[in-house]
């Protein structure tokens, strides 16, 4: 018999060996198969207790759909595994993960889209290392794809990787067709060039440029914000949101979308390449157009807090549901301390 998770808010949840019934609970979800070690955990208590069972459903998830580096081309497989399972905080599943406990959306049917849509954010990585984009050798403390194999596999390994996240999408049992629709239509806006491939363009045209903070905040609200609001939408097309629930977990996902990258910029001034995996300074190396490199750390760091506070406000409608949304919030602009 597989693990069953009981979710209720404020009750205990215990992974049992059989399928029981929990008390009081109101949905009951059920792994595919042995996951995490974490054996129980109780929703009332804060999110990051229960961090380390979530990203390790991710990986799990992201195991089952990736080919196996048995399978011919064998290389090409290997490395796209590589590229995937090669460490990572999994900060985009846990938002989905996230959204849907405070949706009351069952965890098994987020699987689907917490999964596409780090397979999307990889494929952007391995792109984004390569030499004609930020030519770094170091991603998550380890040698980049093209790196550790060559260029070509790397183009290759990341090219197989945007389609496989569409394939998952269009290819689980368990969500009505019009659904996957909606989650496809999303995934796609998000990656493309209105959402990450746009913002790396325009990234990469701005270097050694002086653009205003109004058009810095668009270009990371496209290159990294639009995957993170796609994480905490689709766990709302998942559940059942009013229009209000649903424009306020937007507003809520742009802010943090344009703190995240904010943060990302501040680590790359201040942070240590041991510790933030990946090479220290290269953003002033490439010229690169950004918001503590043109108005200075101080105010990068203010208008992170202001993002924050901001985001904070918007799903404040959600009362104390949201409290999973409001760690991972405070974890995007605090990492690294």
């Amino acid at each position: 018999m597989v693990p069953v998770f009981c979710l209720t808010k404020g009750t205990r949840i215990i992974a049992q060996s059989q399928r029981r019934t929990c008390p009081q609970a109101t949905k009951s979800v059920y792994a595919t198969s042995h996951i995490s070690n974490v054996t129980e955990f109780d929703l009332s208590a804060p999110f990051n207790e229960r961090i380390d069972y979530y990203t390790d459903r991710a990986t799990d998830q992201l195991h089952k759909a990736l080919p196996p580096s048995s399978q011919v081309p064998e290389r090409l497989h290997e490395a796209m595994r590589y590229a995937v399972l090669n460490g990572g905080k999994r900060v985009r599943p846990l938002l989905v993960y996230a959204t849907g406990e405070c949706l009351g959306v069952p965890e098994s049917r987020l699987d689907t889209a917490a999964t596409a849509i780090e397979l999307i954010h990889a494929f952007s990585l391995v792109h984004d290392d390569l030499p004609a984009m930020d030519d770094d050798d170091l991603r998550r403390g380890k040698p980049t794809v093209h790196k550790q194999y060559d260029e070509a596999t790397a183009i290759l390994a990341a090219d197989a990787l945007q389609p496989l996240a569409f394939s998952v999408l269009a290819n689980t049992a368990d969500i009505s067709p019009d659904t996957k629709l909606r989650l496809i239509r999303l995934v796609a806006a998000a990656s493309g060039s209105i959402g990450m491939t746009g913002g790396q363009s325009i990234d990469l045209a701005a270097e050694g440029c002086r653009l205003s903070a109004s058009t810095i905040e668009h270009m990371y609200s496209l290159k990294t914000g639009a995957l993170i609001e796609a994480s905490i939408v689709s766990a709302a097309i998942l559940g059942e949101v009013s229009a209000d629930q649903d424009k306020a977990l937007a507003l809520f996902a742009h802010r943090i979308g344009i703190a995240f990258q904010i943060k990302d910029d501040i680590l790359d001034v201040e942070g240590e390449t041991e510790i933030i995996g990946k090479p220290a300074g290269s953003d002033e190396r490439l010229g690169k157009a950004t918001f503590p490199g043109l108005f200075g750390v101080a105010a990068a760091r203010a208008r992170c807090t202001e993002l924050f506070e901001d985001a904070l406000q918007h799903i404040e409608i959600f009362g104390s549901d949201a409290e999973p949304l409001r760690w991972l919030a405070r974890y995007i602009v605090e990492r690294g301390h």
